[in-house]
């Protein structure tokens, strides 16, 4: 054996992922692997997801003992679909990422993350997954953004970012668009690294996890914060567009239809309600 067994951390203080580690027994350095644990909601987060990962973020990016962090979703069907709508309906969407932004949790990272792809990424899921370090996905795997489907805004610099992995079309495309991608279609656009059969996929993420632990993990850690500091420079460009240009989207007529749409599971009207209103006007 050349891993250890996955051990949990800390499982009494988490409901809504699941925090491990193992490491490895001839270079001694290990893993710590967090699961958002909502497969029943395709694994979309709530604040107390959110609050959950930074802790475990922050006891992983601590441990001098640990060189990868990988991120994944429980169960096959889905790596994590965004935000919970239900939350939406109730009048949360502000606070999905008020505190403990998924995205901000990567970038403050000392490790590396390497996102551990199964099933659907899309929305949060998806931008997630193309600002990891590194992202592995399983042959079922499906990628796309969802945000003018449902009237849900996620802008500024989380989306000026897509345009250094995929270029500026295809980012483009991608949000605007919110076409779905397969993985191989996904590796072919640059937004992941590999793809591996979905019985194979954890043999082949111990397998990047095994050579980023072959190297100095001092060094490795240097290298991220220099690559990261991008996105500093563009989040401080970039800020939050819907808050600077758009400051009352959230309070709109539009953007309550959107989820409420969706719960009722027919089509948005947003049209509709967009000519309405500046009729009003």
């Amino acid at each position: 054996m050349t891993w250890t067994n996955w051990e949990r951390i800390k499982e009494d203080e988490f409901d809504e992922i699941i925090y491990e580690k193992k490491y490895h027994e001839v270079l001694k350095g290990g893993i710590a692997r967090i699961a958002i644990n909502r497969p029943h909601k395709y694994n979309a987060f709530t604040n107390k997801t959110q609050d959950e990962m930074f802790h475990a973020f922050y006891d992983a990016s601590h441990d001098p003992g640990i060189g990868v962090i990988v991120l994944t979703g429980a169960g096959d069907k889905a790596f994590c679909t965004g935000g919970d709508v239900e939350w939406e309906v109730k009048g949360l969407r502000e606070q999905f990422y008020w505190r403990y932004a998924p995205n901000q949790l990567l970038r403050l990272s000392r490790k590396p993350v390497l996102c551990m792809v199964k099933g659907y990424a899309i929305g949060a899921g998806n931008h997630i997954a193309y600002m990891a370090d590194f992202t592995i996905a399983a042959d079922n795997a499906i990628f796309g953004q969802n945000g003018p489907r449902v009237a849900s805004p996620a802008d500024g610099w989380i989306a000026a970012y897509s345009t250094r992995v995929l270029g500026a079309k295809k980012a483009r495309e991608m949000w605007m668009l919110c076409r779905r991608y397969t993985a191989e279609q996904a590796l072919q656009m640059g937004l992941i690294n590999e793809v591996a059969p979905l019985n194979k996929l954890e043999e082949t993420v111990d397998k990047w996890c095994e050579e980023i632990l072959s190297l100095s993990p001092g060094c490795i850690e240097i290298l991220k914060a220099s690559f990261d500091s991008d996105i500093d420079y563009m989040e401080g460009s970039c800020g939050k567009i819907s808050r600077q240009l758009y400051p009352d989207w959230f309070d709109s007529k539009e953007c309550e239809e959107g989820p409420k749409a969706f719960m009722e599971k027919r089509k948005p009207d947003f049209w509709t309600i967009r000519l309405e209103e500046a009729k009003k006007k």
